[in-house]
């Protein structure tokens, strides 16, 4: 039976690459240095000298910079800072006229409690829904002016949220590409089963029976293993995975892992091939059908199953689960809604026999496992299915994290 590894940021980060969110924000607010930065993004106003934030290691840091020394720093108006400075101590609105953001959308994520690159997505979803929604309500707007209004809108935050985009992709090709394979993590791609019988527990018993034949005929002809595919879905845009399929090629070890092939989905960084893919995926959502009949493709502009037919990635994968009866692996994915148009697709496709979760285990003990399946039965219309798919805890394992040596 073939696998369908679906590879998420939690992969990476297994990895010990500085691929989240938070990684990728604060590194932002770490490059601002001194209050005379102005980019697209954000510039100080109303200091009346150049303040050096050489310590800032990310917005909080900087909003409790800007109160530790606001005896220290001169504004230019003393009586607006004294008017909004208490928002300054939390956080979270460190603007009080010297923050100015000149992109909304990239406030907003600052703003808010984002914790996941899908937060950011789900957002950007929330802000297009929002003006779908408008409503002509000023009676001295007429209905064109209200239109280019909207048009407007949507036009502005397609461009801001392209910015975002831009910045990310800068940010990931600042990381350093280092050998990445880890044995531990190596050994959740083999075939070979040291428990057999556990192995079989994973699958509804109308599969057993065809997958013992298949470990029967497996342990007489060691190479049968060329028959299979391992097939990771990757989510990420970088490397990390191209280094398991390296060491199965080089060693010759269809054996252990099969086929072993790397499809990049949303994209790979530097790739005009296959360029990212970064916006939303959720066509089953009420509210899609209304963006629709807009008639308005600006509207469409960020939605990905558009972004699929650049290239013939998508194809494949619909050629891979057509083919054969497949077991998905979940690696470092957290299954979200902005992927759910395409997650519906592989799981609830007949091949599709089994669903395994790699959770993560966190440091207290605790894991994400109930969260990630939580979120794997968002994609499913058929719930009885979705509980015959869907491995229990006790068959499952977390995800090892690798710890790299210090450079």
């Amino acid at each position: 039976m073939n696998r369908l590894v679906i590879i998420g940021n939690g992969f990476d980060l297994a990895h010990g690459l500085p691929t989240s969110y938070g990684h990728f924000i604060d590194d932002y607010w770490k490059g601002i240095t001194s209050s005379s930065h102005e980019d697209g993004f954000v510039s100080f106003e109303n200091f009346e000298q150049d303040f050096n934030f050489d310590q800032v290691e990310n917005l909080k840091g900087l909003a409790n910079f800007i109160m530790q020394y606001d005896d220290k720093i001169k504004f230019s108006d003393a009586e607006i800072y004294r008017e909004y400075g208490n928002n300054i101590q939390n956080g979270k609105y460190p603007r009080a006229h010297i923050l100015n953001y000149k992109n909304d959308f990239f406030r907003l994520i600052n703003q808010k409690s984002i914790q996941n690159w899908v937060d950011i997505e789900n957002e950007y979803y929330k802000q297009l829904k929002g003006i779908v929604k408008l409503k002509l309500e000023n009676s001295l707007i007429d209905k064109d002016e209200f239109e280019i209004s909207r048009k407007e809108k949507i036009f502005r935050l397609n461009n801001e949220f392209e910015l975002v985009k831009n910045l990310l992709e800068v940010y990931l090709n600042k990381i350093d590409k280092i050998q990445r394979t880890n044995d531990s993590i190596l050994k959740h791609f083999e075939l070979i089963k040291i428990n057999a019988e556990k192995y079989f527990s994973e699958f509804s018993k109308h599969d057993r029976r065809e997958l013992e034949d298949f470990q029967n005929k497996y342990n007489l002809e060691r190479e049968e293993g060329k028959d299979i595919t391992t097939y990771c879905l990757n989510f990420n845009y970088t490397q990390t995975i191209d280094d398991y399929v390296d060491v199965s090629f080089q060693k010759g070890e269809y054996r252990n892992y099969g086929k072993f092939e790397n499809l990049q989905i949303h994209g790979r960084l530097n790739d005009k091939n296959n360029k990212i893919n970064f916006g939303f995926g959720d066509e089953m959502d009420d509210d899609y059908k209304g963006i629709e009949n807009l008639d308005d493709n600006e509207y469409l502009k960020n939605f990905k199953s558009f972004q699929y037919l650049q290239n013939s990635n998508y194809k494949k994968l619909l050629d891979h689960i057509d083919s054969e009866k497949f077991q998905v692996l979940i690696m470092g994915h957290s299954c979200g809604l902005s992927d759910r148009t395409l997650l519906n697709t592989i799981f609830e496709h007949n091949n599709c026999r089994s669903i395994k979760v790699f959770y993560h285990q966190r440091k207290d003990g605790s894991d994400n496992y109930t969260e990630i399946i939580q979120n794997i039965s968002r994609h499913f219309n058929k719930k009885k299915l979705m509980r015959e798919k869907i491995v229990n805890k006790m068959l499952c394992e977390p995800l090892l994290k690798v710890q790299l040596p210090q450079k």
